[in-house]
């Protein structure tokens, strides 16, 4: 795996704005810091237009977002909300008002808060305290961007429609899973992410070609990685002599070198990415079982012809 770090200005491209659900983390700020998990916050959709409470009284508090301490303001990209700090009765906290974009400017009854800023998947909750003075409030987001690829053995490069990746926590939680915060993540695109180290999976086709990688995102910095994919694309068809046609409504089984299978489709052809390993396919058509070992090279596509010197016996768990 290579990875490579980019400047923090790949991050703030308006090119890669995601408007997703971050997970809650705490932040440091003059204003004190909030250090525990706000119910039902995550319970929130992204608002589609910004609102705020603007009441005779309100004071007027200016918001503003850093991936860094010592980073910019963030221009744009940013889904503020701000909330009640205590449950309704539904046990979730009630939302007050909402702002997309950089830099917002609430009007807000005197009172107690908290403050959401959300940049793609990376967040920041800070309590703040409202009175009718102007004030302005920092919240720094500790977060990076991550973007991730994947080859071939020698440098080839994947089809993206064949490719995808899955950003998972670090460490399993007490189910012993790791819990999934990105899903189906394009090869190329940027997730913008709270610092840390993630585990991310890489899944080529849709059988086992499957790496898995731990990747740390560093706070103001675009982290670049790739992953090397041993595997290759291949056909299996049932052909009456080499070069033939494809013999239609075929069953197709392959199976590990264990004896562990790993795909049954139908049709003339099986065409599938398969990890490098060796392999056995069966094919069964009407009443005849075929059978042939093979080795899949990684980057070496082909096809795999079943011919009738591979007609054997019909096995016992074949017979209908």
């Amino acid at each position: 795996m290579k990875v490579k770090l980019l400047p923090i200005a790949a991050i703030l491209s308006p090119l890669f704005v995601a408007l997703c659900i971050p997970s809650v983390n705490a932040q440091q700020g003059e204003s004190e810091p909030l250090d525990i998990s706000v119910p039902g916050l995550n319970e929130y959709a992204a608002p589609q237009q910004s609102r705020s409470l603007a009441l005779g009284d309100a004071g007027q508090v200016m918001l503003s977002a850093r991936l860094t301490e010592d980073s910019e303001d963030i221009p744009l990209g940013l889904i503020w909300r701000v909330f009640a700090p205590e449950p309704g009765p539904d046990g979730t906290l009630p939302l007050i008002a909402t702002s997309e974009g950089g830099t917002s400017v609430f009007s807000l009854a005197p009172g107690s808060y908290l403050v959401h800023a959300a940049y793609g998947r990376a967040g920041a909750t800070k309590r703040i305290t409202v009175s009718r003075d102007t004030k302005q409030e920092n919240l720094v987001l500790d977060a990076g961007g991550l973007k991730l690829d994947a080859i071939l053995s020698g440098g080839i490069r994947i089809p993206q429609n064949r490719l995808r990746f899955s950003i998972y926590e670090e460490h399993p939680d007490a189910t012993g899973e790791r819990p999934l915060i990105v899903p189906d993540v394009r090869a190329g695109s940027v997730v913008r992410l709270n610092a840390g180290t993630y585990h991310v999976v890489s899944t080529y086709g849709s059988v086992n070609a499957v790496i898995r990688s731990d990747i740390r995102v560093e706070a103001g910095e675009l982290t670049e990685a790739t992953v090397e994919h041993r595997a290759a694309q291949l056909t299996m068809k049932l052909v009456r002599e080499p070069g033939g046609e494809a013999i239609a409504d075929t069953a197709w089984s392959i199976f590990t070198e264990t004896g562990e299978i790993v795909r049954e489709t139908v049709g003339a052809y099986a065409s599938m990415v398969l990890a490098e390993g060796q392999y056995t396919v069966v094919a069964k058509n009407r009443d005849r079982i075929y059978q042939r070992d093979f080795i899949v090279a990684p980057g070496r596509n082909r096809d795999v012809e079943l011919l009738p010197d591979d007609l054997v016996e019909a096995p016992q768990d074949f017979v209908e």
